[in-house]
C-alpha cells in the first residue's frame, strides 16, 4: 500500500536518517546564525543553501547502483590522485596552503574527495583479492601504496588534519578486511618511535608549535595555545544548560577564534551546554552506527568494506574535531562536519551518506524490501 502511494524510488530512502541529517544540518545554520550576532549573514544563509543543494544530491546520487561506484574505485582514486600532483604545480595559495585547484567558475579541493575515495580503492583491491590471500605480504603493500600515495601528496600542501584522514579511513578498511591485528600492533609502536622525529624534521613549524602546545596548553596562553583556552573557556561557561541562545560572550566578544569553522562546537556549547553537547554526539553517533548497520546487513565483501569505512570516515571527522577543541587533540584543522561553516566538510560527509544509502537500496532490493 506504501508504494502505491509514495514512489518507489522515494520509499526506499531510509527517512528516519535523512531527517536525522537535515536536523544536524539546520541546528549548524542555527549556530552559525548565533555565532554571526543573529544574522543570517554571512554564513547561516549561504550555509543553508549549499547544504539543502548538497543534500539533494546525494539523494540523487543514491540511486546510483552499487557495482558503479565499484568499478568506478580504481579510476576515481587515479584521477584524484592525479588531481592532487595538479594542485602541487598549478594550485592556488590560500591562508599559507596550496589545496585548492581554481577552474574559474569554482575552487575544488581534490584533498577532500579523497577521503570517500580512499575507502572505496581500498574496499575494490581486498575485494578483487582472493580471501586466503589476505594475511599474506601482497595483501598489505599494494593497499599501503594505495594510501601513502595521496598522504603524501597532501602533506605536502601541507594538510595534517587531512592526511591522517585519508591513513585512517584507508587503515580501518585493512583492518576490517582481516590483516593481522599485530601488524598494527607492530605499526602504532612503530610510529609512536617514529613520531619525535617527524615532530622535529617533517612538520612544519606552525604544526610542531601545535603539537607542543597540545602538551602544554598554558606555555603560550595569547599566542599558539589561544585558540585551545579559548574553546575550553567557552565550553566550560555554558554549563549543565548554557547561557542561552544569542546569549554567548566568547563568539560574540571575538575571543573564540575560528569559532563558525573549527571550533564552532564550543560557539554551541557556550550556548547550548552539555546538553545540547550531548544530544548532537548522540544524532552523529546515531548515523554513524546506522551506516555500520548497512555494512553487516551487506552481501558482497566490497559493500561491507565500503560502509563500514564510510562509517568510520564520519566518526573520525567528528572524534577528531571533538577532542580538537576540548584540548584532548592537537589542532589539526578538522571542521565538525554539517555544522562547521563551509562546504568542503559537508560535501565530503553527504557523499558518504549518498554511498551509504546507495549500498542500503542494494541490501532492500535483496532482501526483496
Amino acid at each position: 500500500m506504501r508504494s502505491r502511494i509514495v514512489p518507489e524510488p522515494l520509499a526506499r530512502l531510509p527517512w528516519k536518517v535523512l531527517l536525522l541529517v537535515v536536523a544536524i544540518g539546520c541546528f549548524g545554520q542555527v549556530v552559525l546564525y548565533s555565532a554571526a550576532g543573529g544574522s543570517l549573514r554571512p554564513w547561516a544563509l549561504s550555509q543553508g543553501i549549499r547544504f539543502f543543494v548538497l543534500l539533494g544530491g546525494a539523494m540523487l546520487l543514491s540511486r546510483v547502483p552499487e557495482r558503479v561506484w565499484k568499478d568506478s574505485a580504481l579510476p576515481a582514486y587515479a584521477i584524484i590522485t592525479v588531481s592532487l600532483l595538479a594542485v602541487e604545480l598549478l594550485g592556488k595559495v590560500s591562508g599559507g596552503s596550496q589545496r585548492w585547484l581554481d577552474l574559474g567558475f569554482i575552487r575544488l579541493q581534490p584533498s577532500e574527495f579523497m577521503k570517500p575515495v580512499i575507502v572505496l580503492a581500498c574496499a575494490k583491491f581486498y575485494d578483487m583479492l582472493p580471501p586466503g590471500e589476505t594475511r599474506r605480504f601482497s595483501a598489505i603493500w599494494p593497499a599501503a601504496m594505495l594510501i601513502g600515495v595521496p598522504a603524501a601528496l597532501v602533506m605536502l600542501q601541507p594538510d595534517l588534519g587531512t592526511a591522517l584522514m585519508i591513513c585512517a579511513g584507508g587503515a580501518t578498511v585493512m583492518f576490517l578486511a582481516g590483516i593481522p591485528l599485530r601488524l598494527f600492533i607492530g605499526g602504532g609502536l612503530l610510529l609512536s618511535v617514529a613520531t619525535p622525529l617527524a615532530v622535529n624534521f617533517l612538520l612544519h613549524d606552525y604544526q610542531r608549535n601545535r603539537v607542543l602546545i597540545f602538551l602544554d596548553p598554558e606555555s603560550d596562553p595569547l599566542g599558539t595555545g589561544y585558540h585551545i583556552s579559548q574553546s575550553k573557556i567557552a565550553i566550560g561557561s555554558g554549563g549543565i544548560w548554557g547561557k542561552g541562545f544569542l546569549q554567548g560572550t566568547q563568539s560574540h566578544l571575538d575571543y573564540l577564534p575560528e569559532g563558525h569553522t573549527d571550533f564552532v562546537f564550543a560557539t554551541m556549547a557556550e550556548e547550548w551546554g552539555l546538553v545540547g553537547g550531548c544530544l548532537l554526539i548522540l544524532a552523529f553517533l546515531l548515523v554513524i552506527r546506522w551506516g555500520i548497520d548497512v555494512g553487516q546487513r551487506a552481501t558482497g565483501r566490497f559493500a561491507r568494506l565500503t560502509a563500514a569505512g564510510l562509517a568510520t570516515t564520519i566518526f573520525f571527522y567528528v572524534a577528531i574535531n571533538l577532542s580538537m577543541v576540548m584540548g584532548l587533540a592537537p589542532v589539526v584543522g578538522i571542521p565538525l562536519p554539517l555544522v562547521s561553516f563551509g562546504s568542503s566538510a559537508q560535501m565530503t560527509v553527504l557523499l558518504c551518506l549518498a554511498i551509504l544509502m546507495s549500498i542500503d537500496r542494494q541490501n532492500r532490493k535483496t532482501v526483496g524490501w
